[in-house]
C-alpha cells in the first residue's frame, strides 16, 4: 500500500511516515494542502492520513474537493479536535476514519491497514499464478503450499506483477507503486528488490527481465 501523510507538524509527520514505512507501507509526507493536491494528482494512493488544520486551509475542505473530482481514496482524519461534534463533522464531510492526537502508532497503522482492506480494489484479496499464491489480507505468499518469508517491498512488487501476469511492468510503474519519495528512483533499488524476490520464490524462476524496460511474471 502507498500512503500519503498530510501533516504540518514536522515531528508528528515524520513519526507517522516512519511508523508506516516500518510497517511495510510506502509513505509520502507533505506539509500543506497545496502539496497534497499535487501529490494526489501525480500519484495513486491507497490511503490518505490527513491533518485537520493545515497552514493553507482546512483538511475537510480539501477532502470535499477530492470527492468533487471523484477521487475516492480512503481518508483517515488525524486531528487534535476530539469533541463528538468535530468527529461527526469529519464523517459528514467524507472522512472514512478519525483518530485523535495523541495516538498510539500501532493503532494508526492498524486503522490504515483496515482502510486499505475496505477500499475498492481492482484485484481480489487473493492473487494466484501457477503455484504462487499471494493473500493481500493476510499478507502472506506461498509457493506449492509452502509459506515464504517475503519482505514488504518484495510483497508489493509481487502483488503488482500478479495483477499484470504476462504483461511487462516497467521500473517506473514499480517505483510509483512500491516506493515513496524518500527513495532515489535513479538508483538500483528496483533491481535489488526483484533479485531478493526471485531468491524468495526459488526455482524455477518465473520473473523475466525485459532489458531496458522492466519485468514480467510468466503466466
Amino acid at each position: 500500500m502507498k500512503i500519503l501523510v498530510v501533516e504540518d507538524d514536522p515531528d508528528v509527520g515524520w513519526e507517522v511516515a516512519k511508523g508506516l514505512r516500518r510497517a511495510g507501507f510506502a509513505a509520502d509526507l507533505v506539509t500543506t494542502l497545496g502539496d497534497a493536491d499535487v501529490a494526489v494528482t501525480v500519484s495513486s494512493y491507497d490511503c490518505l492520513v490527513l491533518d485537520r488544520m493545515l497552514p493553507d486551509g482546512d483538511g475537510l475542505t480539501f477532502l470535499e474537493g477530492l470527492h468533487a473530482r471523484h477521487v475516492l481514496t480512503p481518508v483517515l482524519m488525524l486531528t487534535a479536535r476530539d469533541s463528538v461534534a468535530d468527529r461527526v463533522t469529519g464523517f459528514d464531510h467524507g472522512a472514512d476514519d478519525y483518530l485523535v492526537k495523541p495516538f498510539a502508532a500501532q493503532e494508526l497503522i492498524a486503522r490504515v491497514r483496515a482502510l486499505g482492506r475496505r477500499a475498492p480494489k481492482v484485484s481480489p484479496r487473493v492473487l494466484e499464478s501457477g503455484t504462487i499464491r499471494l493473500d493481500i489480507g493476510r499478507h502472506t505468499v506461498t509457493r506449492e503450499g509452502v509459506l515464504l518469508s517475503v519482505g514488504g517491498k518484495e510483497f508489493q512488487i509481487l502483488e503488482l506483477l500478479l495483477q499484470r501476469v504476462g504483461d511487462v511492468v516497467t521500473r517506473t510503474e514499480l517505483i510509483e507503486h512500491c516506493w515513496d519519495d524518500t527513495d532515489d528512483p535513479a538508483s538500483n533499488v528496483v533491481d535489488v528488490a526483484v533479485g531478493k524476490l526471485r531468491r524468495r520464490l526459488g526455482e524455477p524462476q518465473v520473473i523475466d527481465t525485459i532489458r531496458g524496460v522492466g519485468y514480467r511474471l510468466e503466466g
